[in-house]
């Protein structure tokens, strides 16, 4: 079981954005940019291009709304979107709000990100997806 299906199925702690029977959202914990989200399959596959084609379009359809939801939440210009997929092997799209190109820099991630102000973006994005 990935670090992922620990955190859908709960045993895990997360900032939770959205989820439906397919699919599940939530902050990052180690976000390049406040509201930094991951969008993941509920089904356990190592690599995005492996899943059903069917199943990655349903995945790229939610990730479009969370995508929305981050938008509408968090003042930015556009949300970044990019499948990195080597640190959890687990499919995983990152969807991260941005000013400028430089905020999808990976290797600046936002140190010790404080717990309330993740969960207030949390409660943000959630609150706005449809």
């Amino acid at each position: 079981m990935t670090i992922f299906s620990k955190i859908m199925a709960g045993e895990i702690p997360c900032y939770k954005v959205a989820e439906n029977d397919e699919f599940f959202a939530f902050l990052d914990i180690n976000p390049v940019n406040w509201g930094h989200t991951l969008v993941v399959p509920r089904q356990e596959t190592d690599y995005i291009f492996d899943l059903d084609p069917e199943h990655l379009g349903r995945m790229a359809k939610f990730s479009q709304r969370v995508a929305k939801a981050i938008r509408k939440a968090i003042p930015c210009r556009k949300v970044g979107v990019t499948v990195l997929g080597l640190e959890v092997p687990h499919a995983h799209i990152h969807l991260v709000p941005l000013q400028q190109e430089g905020d999808m820099n990976f290797s600046h991630k936002i140190s010790d990100p404080d717990p309330k102000r993740m969960a207030e973006l949390a409660e943000a994005i959630a609150s706005n997806f449809e």
